[in-house]
């Protein structure tokens, strides 16, 4: 089983939770699934979002598997083992928090904590067929997470249904009110962002939309594509400065080493450059939801590649064309299971909200789910 790395009880009898192996749980190894760090000194103390789940007596049930060091979005792990797709075994999991997804799409879990840097919890969740949340960044703290630095990753959870997950926000995060969350009733309008995807995600879309909304307009998003690279500028750059150390002892894995080695050359320029992007994007995104309470699209613009493919080194880099986005921005975004006509497998609704309106975010997933079921 290598959805969870190690199995093991702490906490409560309430509700049970993976943590995802970036997360530190005093007394265990936090090693990013890999076997640079598999000797690290056990971590002295809980992340605050651990502690925070132990003191409301909730159950944690073990590390969760992840893609090596964080950097990654197919999910596979030649060190610690690739967790298995709940929807389709023959299909990458996706990554990063890919055991986080699969514990919870294969029951091991009720619900799981995972990292978002760009787009390491949606693209998980909607490979696997399980909700997954990246709320505002800033609003779930990040101490005791690694890399210890980041202004992009978040920390947010995976579950099977938008109540549980918003139950587990309202733990890990100051102030989350679980009620206005889950609110099916507020009338809900949604902008359908015009985006580059299989035709059939975009028809399901659509779909879900005039099954949930009340109103419903297209919207355009100016500068995503841009965001999209000025995110991978951005991660490239925070990950070589946490990791970078690492390239060169033969203990990465092939594919770490030469995204790390890439991740080298980021230069200054490109840097400020990517900030003039996040500064314009974020404007772009907070324009486009005037007069809306969300933005919708596909999580990921196709269904996963086989792990035949991935293995083959096929490009999964446009996995993340529409989440990444989103995490250079800081606005919050949750991906919701959506079914699609003729196709044995769930794709995800990308639902965006206005930074800081994470319950406005899972009340609409909440009502979507709803008039999908």
């Amino acid at each position: 089983m290598t959805a969870l790395l190690d199995t093991f009880t702490l906490g409560g009898d309430g509700p049970t939770i993976a943590i995802k192996d970036s997360i530190d749980i005093a007394g265990y190894r936090t090693t990013g699934a890999s076997r640079a760090l598999a000797d690290v000194a056990p971590a002295t103390e809980h992340a605050e979002v651990v502690q925070r789940l132990i003191d409301a007596g909730w159950r944690i049930v073990g590390k969760a598997n992840m893609h090596e060091l964080a950097f990654g979005m197919t999910g596979l792990n030649d060190f610690t083992g690739t967790p298995a797709n709940p929807q389709d075994a023959t299909r990458i999991p996706g990554g990063s928090s890919s055991g986080s997804a699969s514990a919870v799409g294969l029951r091991l879990a009720d619900a799981a904590l995972g990292t978002d840097t760009g787009g390491s919890i949606r693209g998980p969740a909607a490979c696997c067929g399980v909700a997954g949340f990246k709320p505002t960044f800033g609003r779930v703290s990040r101490r005791g997470v690694a890399p210890a630095e980041s202004t992009l990753d978040c920390v947010g959870p995976f579950a099977r249904d938008i109540d549980l997950l918003a139950r587990t926000m309202a733990v890990i995060a100051d102030d989350f009110d679980v009620a206005r969350a889950t609110d099916r009733g507020a009338s809900l309008k949604v902008g359908i962002v015009a985006v580059d995807a299989r035709p059939d995600l975009l028809a399901a879309v659509e779909r879900a939309t005039t099954l949930a909304a009340d109103h419903a307009r297209a919207v355009e998003l100016p500068g995503i594509a841009d965001a999209f690279n000025a995110g991978l500028t951005v991660i490239n750059a925070e990950t070589w400065r946490a990791f970078g150390h690492l390239t060169g002892t033969g203990r990465l894995g092939d594919d770490l080493e030469a995204r790390l080695s890439g991740a080298a050359n980021t230069t200054r320029e490109a840097l400020d450059e990517a900030e003039r992007v996040r500064r314009a994007f974020s404007d772009a995104v907070d324009r486009a939801l005037e007069g809306l309470d969300v933005l919708v699209m596909p999580t990921l613009p196709d269904f996963p590649i086989t792990l035949d493919d991935a293995r083959r080194g096929k490009s999964v880099i446009a996995m993340s064309s529409l989440i990444r986005p989103f995490n250079l921005s800081g606005h919050p975004a949750l991906s919701l299971p959506l079914p699609v006509a003729g196709s044995p497998l769930k794709a995800g609704l990308q639902i965006v909200g206005r930074k800081a309106a994470d319950e406005q975010v899972c009340a609409a997933a909440a009502r979507f789910e709803a008039a999908l079921a």
